[in-house]
């Protein structure tokens, strides 16, 4: 392996594998990192893997990024010249209860990624954020320059002290970062806590769909390809100094299709797909959820001539079609 891998962190998860796989199909030299931890079930996380190593560039290296010596010696030894950094504690959910996993994962993980690109000089990282920093926004569609200090989950809370930590590194020791933050991704090889595959799963079983705020939540679902072309055309594009961001070459994205869809209409988008009706349980609104989100993607169609448009229905047709593949049904 060169010294011009690409780090991809989190690389057996949803969104690390279509990365590290379209990096892969460019030719570029891959190093994948992950803990393959059992937030949920690492079958799906070998399978992804499994898929990676079929390509003689790519190299697995199974660490927690928590774990400051072995990251320092990861990146000692590869001195990468390029950093996608998609390894995190996900779920908003789940960061209620279990606010340690995600102080070690989405902060201490971070450091260390941070100390790795810093101390080996590191040419660009591009690391994930979420649509989640702009909590309780009620300004649509949200845009990159609105405020985001208000976090309504403590996962939210972990995403902007990313973005802070980058920008904070950034400004200290002139590294180059470019946060994106992710506005409800779904597509084939999802996690099986987000929505879509919570909802095939149990129409499939003829079981209730829980609908939070009795349905009438709006998201702007953003097509899994989408992404991996966002973070192919961005990784070059190292960001130059920004007035805006205490002079550092720092820069933060929106990566959404900028189209909020009614939820109702997702599910008859499965119901169609599936050929069975969801059983709906309409339930109030959960803690750490928001009404709608909406992505003002201008400055990233500006810098790299692509906006997301993958129509839902094709999005819902291809996401149905693996699951039905890889669960044989």
């Amino acid at each position: 392996m060169t010294d011009q891998a690409i780090l991809v962190t989190g690389a057996a998860g949803f969104i690390g594998f279509h990365v590290a796989r379209q990096l892969l199909a460019e030719g570029r030299p891959v190093v994948g990192l992950d803990n393959l931890n059992s937030y949920y079930d690492p079958a799906l996380k070998q399978a992804r893997l499994a898929l990676l190593r079929n390509d003689s560039n790519f190299t697995f290296v199974e660490a927690d990024l928590a774990d400051r010596e072995t990251i320092a010696a990861l990146f000692a030894r590869h001195r990468f010249d390029k950093v996608v950094h998609l390894a995190a504690q996900a779920g908003v959910r789940y960061s209620i209860d279990h606010p340690h996993t995600y102080a070690d994962s989405n902060l201490q993980g971070f450091l260390n990624v941070l100390e790795g690109c810093r101390n080996n000089s590191c040419r660009h990282l591009v690391y994930a954020s979420s649509s989640s920093v702009y909590g309780a926004n009620t300004k649509l569609p949200f845009a990159v320059q609105d405020r985001t200090d208000h976090p309504v989950s403590f996962y939210a809370a972990t995403k902007k002290a990313n973005e802070l930590m980058a920008l904070s590194y950034s400004h200290l020791y002139r590294l180059p970062v470019t946060g994106l933050r992710f506005f409800t991704i779904y597509g084939p090889w999802g996690r099986p806590d987000m929505a879509l595959f919570l909802f095939v799963n149990a129409i499939m079983a003829g079981k209730p769909i829980r609908l939070f705020n009795h349905g009438k939540m709006r998201r702007d679902f953003t097509y899994i390809d989408d992404v991996t072309r966002v973070v192919s055309k961005l990784i070059d594009r190292v960001p130059a100094d920004d007035p805006a961001a205490a002079n550092a070459p720092s820069k933060v994205y929106n990566v959404g299709k900028h189209h909020p869809e009614e939820l109702m209409h997702v599910v008859g988008l499965l119901e169609q797909e599936l050929g069975r009706t969801a059983i709906k349980e309409l339930l109030p609104m959960q803690p750490g959820d928001v009404l709608e989100t909406f992505a003002d993607v201008e400055d990233l169609t500006r810098d790299t001539g692509f906006a997301p448009s993958t129509p839902i229905a094709l999005g819902v047709r291809n996401f149905v079609t693996w699951y039905r593949d890889y669960f044989k049904v």
